[in-house]
């Protein structure tokens, strides 16, 4: 059978049977009926099927009711339901979850991979926010799902904020050179190559978006 285009999820449903598919972005999706396979839902229209992870589909409401959504057992909420947004969605969904500035989301995102959700660094750290497998296990997220990896690198970030009373710059130092560096050098910004000019990058991107909004 043929998969249904993923880009499916963001057009607009004609016909006038079936049921909709409900994402936690409150997008919605018409489908001719489902099938819940484990981890995984299958979604049929149109002649085709497309599979997704459960955990991307808030529930289900049937085509012309009102009625409530029926949500899928244990699934709602997981931050996979935005999976499938684009990058800079996610970093915008994960600033807003931890109070931070979009734009330092966007901007720390654009540093570590160039938004790319495959990226893998020489030194193993993974996806969009290049999570090291350590730090993504200690965070609880997968670093190869772009929505937790994301939400992980956000809450990370969060927590570097709170342990250096908002100082940015010594919060991106330990995110690009990790906590223990800044110990070494007494709670100051180790004097890296890397860590400065990943610092400088950060800095000049947020200070060019400030003044293109003005």
């Amino acid at each position: 059978m043929r998969l249904v285009p993923i880009i499916w999820l963001i057009a607009a449903a004609t016909a006038s049977a079936g049921e909709y598919a409900v994402f936690a972005s409150g997008s919605r999706l018409h489908v001719e009926g489902h099938e819940l396979l484990g981890a995984v839902v299958r979604l049929h229209s149109d002649g085709g099927y497309t599979e997704l992870a459960a955990s991307a589909i808030v529930g289900f409401e049937p085509d012309g009711q009102s009625a409530p959504v029926t949500a899928l057992p244990g699934e709602a909420q997981k931050l996979e339901s935005i999976s499938l947004l684009a990058p800079q969605q996610l970093a915008d969904a994960a600033a807003d979850k931890y109070g931070l500035p979009r734009q330092l989301v966007r901007s720390v995102m654009a540093a570590e991979s160039g938004l790319d959700p495959r990226a893998l660094s020489p030194k193993g750290a993974v996806g969009l926010m290049q999570l090291m497998p350590a730090t993504a296990q200690d965070l609880g997220v997968d670093p190869n799902d772009p929505a937790q990896n994301t939400d992980g690198g956000a809450r990370y970030l969060r927590d570097l904020l709170l342990k250096y009373d908002g100082q940015l710059w010594h919060a991106l130092a330990a995110y690009n050179a990790g906590p223990q560096a800044l110990e070494k050098y007494h709670n100051q910004i180790p004097p890296y190559r890397e860590t400065i000019l990943y610092i400088d990058r950060i800095d000049r991107a947020m200070k060019r978006a400030a003044g293109a909004s003005q």
